[in-house]
């Protein structure tokens, strides 16, 4: 009787801690928490004539949650794109590196389809099945080649994606395409993202106008080598696809690839540049024109706008970090400091706490595998010197360095000392939210 009366009280308080952990997550699910470094509001981007956009549910993951983005793009648009390295990269990004392979046919129209709740990555032959079903579906809908329709999926890695149910709502979803549309679709394709994320920019070229509005997410598995996030940015721009690209790949360095939340790299993530050619500005041929230079420049800030908004929605993040690294061997060198300054859990956790914890940032330049000298290394944070010469800076004030790391938004800079290779990167702080928010991420 009593191991009866013991085994009947363990299994009670089993199913109290069980009852009380799922109330817990209950209550989490419905605070809405937006990040403290989110703007104000999603911006007003400029219309794309001729892009169109939809959003809607199709079950997923989650019931009565938007989760499928459609955007149509019209007869001319070029495309280009650039994807993760993973070597486990998903069927959707493999799917869409071979359609972009060798010469665009931009006569007919073309179509990108995102679906979130679901990666399909490592779902082996199944996976381009999926892809397939769900690409001719839209351009049975759209009237467009199969080849023209670009496929992204992010979510939970291993679960076959459920083809049918984004199939079911294509038709529906062609029926409410709109240009101004574009700030449902940066909503739709959210996961762990606080807030949607858009960035857009103006230009007077060649007695013309030039138009780009982009939109991201992105919030947990960021790290170079476009390992970081789905992007879709427009243009009316008037560019064919091989200089598309080559503008396109020109930028990726010194925005999306300079930015880390966790330093862990995705299956899923993709950035995909459409120009539909329908801007008045003349033709962008040349590398080396003016109006190149000009797009060039606009399409970098609305890229690193966008770069820049998904740390700001770092999972858990309080934090928004630029680390500033000069006086390298190379810029290979000062990328691989400010990177191991930026992925440092050790730096990340003692940003989160507002300690200034110079000495962090020493070990992390030392173990970086670049080359440098103690007694050549400066260290600051914003405008104070912490360190120097190998030592302590003489004039090094402790509370005013601790007073600076209550801010939420923090400057890094390192100078080693060796060169005049230099690299900015952006991070954020490491805070228990980020475990919160990963620790049951498939429940």
């Amino acid at each position: 009787m009593a191991k009866d009366k013991d085994d009947a009280e363990k299994a009670a308080k089993k199913a109290a801690k069980k009852a009380k952990k799922a109330e817990k997550k209950a209550q989490a699910a419905k605070e809405v928490l937006v990040s403290p470094l989110a703007p104000e509001r999603f911006p007003d981007l400029p219309v794309i004539k001729g892009v169109r956009f939809a959003a809607g549910s199709a079950g997923i993951k989650y019931q009565d949650r938007t989760d499928v983005t459609l955007i149509s793009l019209p007869p001319g648009t070029a495309i280009a794109g650039a994807f993760t390295r993973s070597s486990t990269r998903a069927a959707s990004i493999l799917d869409c590196q071979e359609k972009l392979t060798g010469t665009q046919d931009t006569d007919g129209g073309a179509a990108i389809i995102v679906n979130s709740g679901n990666a399909n990555a490592f779902t082996g032959a199944e996976g381009q099945r999926a892809v397939d079903a769900v690409t001719d579906a839209v351009a049975q809908a759209l009237g467009v080649p199969a080849r023209r329709v670009f496929s992204s999926s992010t979510g939970v890695i291993g679960e076959p994606l459920p083809a049918q149910k984004i199939t079911a709502v294509v038709d529906e979803l062609a029926a409410s395409l709109d240009e101004k549309g574009i700030s449902a679709a940066a909503r739709a394709i959210m996961t762990t993202d606080t807030f949607p994320k858009g960035a857009g920019a103006t230009i007077e070229v060649g007695g013309g106008t030039i138009r780009i509005a982009g939109i991201a997410k992105g919030s947990g598995m960021i790290a170079p080598d476009m390992a970081t996030m789905l992007v879709y940015i427009f243009t009316d721009a008037k560019v064919e696809p091989l200089l598309l690209q080559r503008i396109l790949s020109s930028q990726l360095d010194e925005t999306f690839n300079a930015i880390t939340v966790d330093s862990d790299t995705s299956t899923s993530d993709a950035l995909i540049l459409a120009a539909t050619g329908r801007s008045d500005a003349p033709a962008i041929t040349d590398l080396r024109s003016k109006a190149t230079r000009q797009f060039t420049q606009a399409l970098r800030g609305v890229m690193l706008d966008l770069a820049q908004q998904v740390v700001r929605d770092g999972e858990g993040a309080t934090k928004f970090v630029e680390v500033q690294v000069t006086g390298a061997a190379s810029d290979g060198d000062a990328h691989k400091v400010a990177m191991s300054i930026a992925n440092s859990p050790l730096v990340k956790t003692a940003i989160a706490g507002e300690d200034a914890n110079w000495g962090r940032v020493v070990a992390a330049v030392g173990k970086s595998g670049a080359l440098a000298d103690r007694d050549r290394l400066s260290i600051r944070f914003g405008d104070m010197v912490l360190a120097e010469n190998g030592w302590r800076a003489p004039g090094y004030d402790e509370a005013a360095a601790s007073a600076y790391m209550k801010g939420d938004r923090l400057v890094i800079g390192v100078d080693l000392g060796m060169g005049r290779g230099k690299r900015t990167v952006w991070t954020c702080d490491l805070t228990h939210r980020y475990i919160d928010i990963n620790a049951d991420y498939r429940s």
